[in-house]
């Protein structure tokens, strides 16, 4: 029977309203895709100015968004461009696609694939709903024929969760699977890691659906928090297929997906038997299993796993230390708990040492013990070891791990042991009468020697040291043996493996009833660290006043290098019928001489060069960077050519120097004939011109700055002056504020250009140009260029 539309809210109003709703999140899941698309190509081209123009992320996403203003395109356009001219590719030729797939024009794919399935799964009432709804939205694209959810428990059975594709018959012949049969989904629990079988029958293992699908399975194991808690198995009718890393992620997000599911499903849900579900209890609540772990006498930490950003485990928080707990390194409880596992005991991460097995417990949930384990910790450097009986189990999700020291050493002897780790100490003793000698372990460090070595006696001291503390050490050893009083002395220690060691010894000698020396006890302590950080304390005050020293003097050869092409003042110039001021205001500071440069010139052809520019930088390469440039740009315009060609050819020069240097500049040519100004700009600011009172910029040409890639165009515009016009082109160092946009620097421009003069008096160049550089605030003491031309 086939119901007509009720547009009244009749039988089948709700489901056309629902068709529409999700044919409507469908669109909004592929725009999402694509413009996610969009933001990493527009990630790129930020990332080439980071590399080229040496700025900060933040400065070139605010150029690259400027530029594109300036263009007058979208920003995604112009990353395209810029991505293609640094790479000389072909993304500039499928732009138009892409920039139609941010539109939402894009088809289906995998991202919205998987988002169908999660949303099939997340509103599945049960593990078999889950199932069908990740084979039809996901698998079936990838020629898969069926699909198993197992569930893992700590007894090492499995129990059948959910599947779809199979017989009817099969899901009840395998509810469940007891421990110790070998199955593909066994398998890759017990290997942790994605196991493939191009077919099931030369696999020789058991599995469901293996009469109708012998073929290739994939069985990929499923894990929440670190813990794996049941299997994702994929069967294919035919050989396995190829597994290429994209298809290998998407079954991984399938498996983490089946994981959620499996965690928020009881026991009961899976149909196992009810012996399986006695086994598998709900975890107890933490205040329960806190209170039940601070009721055991032997030390016990609660762990709680810590995942990174790819849902890895990496590490444990120590969430809970029970009031019986006792650190076998000696250090309090509050330092243990809130810590990291591995911060806490770094040594547990050694092969085969406790992060591993507690590791293993988390993700499988089999309870792990031992009655003999090696636990160490390193504090300040020094390993601090001993033997305990260990336990592991987990409670939910987290670890609970018990550990009893096989004996308590005095609370003495523990500071002791802290006293001689902290001062790099080690103690011994020396009878002279029997010529046994007894050293701690950490003597036997000390000395680079294996702790079943002989200890070096006192007299065989001599042998083992620098020649040149020979001398020291036989004072040390006249007064203490000879004159039988407490001595000390430092020397230089040459141990076997070639490492040499500042030592200070201090010894005393033992006598008896007698007053005779009988032994000699004592200390040796490691004095090295202080000796090197004497040493490496006076090589960096002499490598500072060095650095000083040549940093004054590269800013000292920075600034004439600057005063010779640009002296800060200069007086006016008559070209034809313009009259040129210039002005140069350099930094404050020696030590930010920057690249700032002008040029005002009559060439060959009869007209008038005008140019500013800016190269990035401070110091002797910027000043180098200007001269260079300065120096072509003359060159070229000698050739004749527009603006717009001296700015392309200036860029290639820019970008082939080999300082990777990039600039912004103005180039503008007078034809005094004809008054007409012909003009471009690469990534500066445009001119101001002034006429009858009134101030404005010229139009805001395209043109990127020069050096960022190897060849590019720019834009030429053309201005007819007139008599008693002033034009000024400038550096943005004369505006540039921190706490300003340049857009609010360039109207607080404009305003102070219209300006008039305390007398009401018409304002001369010079009057004009000293206005701008006394009332404008910029404050990021940067060099400031500003030509001022008049026309007569």
């Amino acid at each position: 029977m086939v119901l007509g539309t009720d547009e009244s809210g009749g039988p089948e109003g709700p489901t056309v309203r629902l068709a529409d709703s999700v044919e409507r999140l469908r669109g909004e899941l592929r725009q999402a895709q694509a413009a996610a698309d969009g933001r990493a190509l527009i990630d790129l081209a930020r990332g080439i100015l980071v590399e080229r123009l040496g700025c900060s992320p933040t400065e070139a996403a605010r150029q690259l968004e400027s530029l594109a203003v300036q263009a007058g395109g979208a920003p995604l356009e112009l990353a395209a461009d810029l991505v293609n001219q640094a790479s000389r590719d072909r993304i500039a030729e499928i732009t138009p696609g892409f920039v139609a797939a941010t539109a939402g024009l894009s088809s289906p794919s995998v991202g919205l694939r998987l988002r169908s399935a999660e949303a099939g799964a997340l509103g599945g009432g049960d593990a078999r709903t889950v199932a069908h709804s990740i084979l039809e939205h996901a698998l079936r694209p990838l020629g898969a024929r069926a699909v198993a959810i197992w569930a893992a428990h700590p007894d090492q059975s499995l129990s059948l969760a959910g599947s779809a594709g199979f017989a009817d018959e099969e899901p009840e012949r395998w509810r469940h699977v007891p421990p110790g049969v070998p199955t593909p989904a066994r398998q890759a629990l017990d290997n942790r890691a994605t196991t493939g079988y191009d077919t099931l029958v030369s696999a020789a293992l058991p599995s469901i659906g293996q009469r109708e699908l012998g073929g290739g399975r994939l069985a990929v194991p499923a894990g929440t928090g670190g813990r794996v808690i049941g299997v994702l198995e994929i069967c294919w009718a035919g050989p396995l297929p190829a597994q290429p890393q994209p298809v290998q992620r998407q079954f991984e997000v399938l498996a983490a997906l089946c994981a959620t599911v499996l965690e928020a499903r009881p026991a009961s849900a899976y149909g196992s038997t009810a012996e399986q579900g006695a086994e598998q209890a709900a975890d107890p609540h933490l205040a329960e299993l806190l209170e039940l772990t601070d009721g055991l006498n032997d030390p016990c930490l609660v762990l709680r796993p810590l995942l990174d950003e790819t849902q890895t485990l990496a590490d444990f928080l120590v969430r809970h230390v029970n009031a019986g707990f006792v650190d076998f390194a000696g250090r309090p409880r509050n330092v243990i708990t809130g810590a990291r596992f591995l911060d806490a005991y770094p040594l547990a991460a050694e092969p085969g040492g406790l992060f591993e097995k507690v590791e293993h417990v988390l993700a499988t949930g089999e309870p792990f013990r031992t009655d003999r384990m090696r636990l160490a910790a390193l504090v300040d450097g020094v390993p601090l070891a001993t033997q305990a009986r260990v336990s592991v189990s987990r409670s939910g999700e987290h670890v609970v791990v018990v550990w009893k020291l096989e004996d308590s050493a005095p609370k003495v002897a523990s500071l002791l042991q802290h006293a001689q780790r902290l001062g790099r100490i080690g103690g011994f003793e020396e009878n002279l009468l029997t010529r046994e000698i007894a050293w701690n372990d950490t003597l036997f460090e000390l000395h680079g020697l294996p702790p079943t070595a002989q200890p070096v006696a006192l007299e065989q001291l001599a042998a083992r040291a620098h020649p040149d503390d020979e001398h020291a050490i036989g004072r040390f050893l006249r007064s203490l043996l000879h004159h039988q009083r407490p001595a000390s002395t430092a020397f230089r220690l040459q141990r076997a493996d070639g490492i040499a060691r500042h030592i200070r010894v201090v010894a005393e000698p033992v006598l008896d009833d007698n007053s005779r020396i009988t032994a000699v006890r004592g200390a040796y302590q490691d004095v090295s660290a202080q000796h090197w950080t004497e040493v490496a304390l006076a090589a960096t005050r002499d490598q500072l006043a060095q650095t000083e020293q040549q940093s004054a003097e590269r800013s000292r050869l920075a600034l004439q290098l600057q005063h010779a092409i640009m002296p800060p003042s200069r007086g006016p110039l008559d070209l034809h019928d313009l009259h040129v001021a210039v002005r140069y205001r350099p930094a404050e500071e020696d030590h930010l001489v920057g690249g700032d440069w002008y040029d005002a010139v009559e060439l060959p052809s009869g007209e008038v060069l005008l140019c500013v520019g800016d190269v990035a930088g401070h110091g002797i390469e910027a000043a180098t960077g200007m001269v260079a440039l300065r120096n072509a740009l003359r060159g070229l315009a000698a050739t004749g050519a527009g603006p717009a060609q001296l700015l392309a050819w200036l860029n290639s020069v820019t970008h082939h120097l080999t300082d990777s240097v990039t600039a912004t500049a103005v180039c503008g040519l007078y034809h005094p004939g004809t008054r007409r100004l012909r003009w471009a700009r690469a990534g500066h600011l445009p001119p101001v011109l002034l006429r009858d009172g009134q101030a404005s910029t010229l139009p805001m040409l395209g043109g990127i700055l020069l050096g960022a890639v190897d060849r590019t165009d720019y834009e030429e515009g053309e201005a007819q002056l007139e008599a008693g016009d002033m034009l000024m082109m400038y550096t943005d160092g004369l505006i540039e504020r921190r706490d300003r946009s340049v857009e609010d620097s360039l109207d607080n421009l404009l305003a102070v250009a219209r300006m008039p003069n305390l007398s009401g008096e018409p304002t001369d160049l010079e009057q004009r140009l000293d206005l701008l550089l006394r009332h404008t605030n910029a404050d990021t003491d940067d060099d400031t260029c500003l030509i001022g031309v008049r026309v007569r």
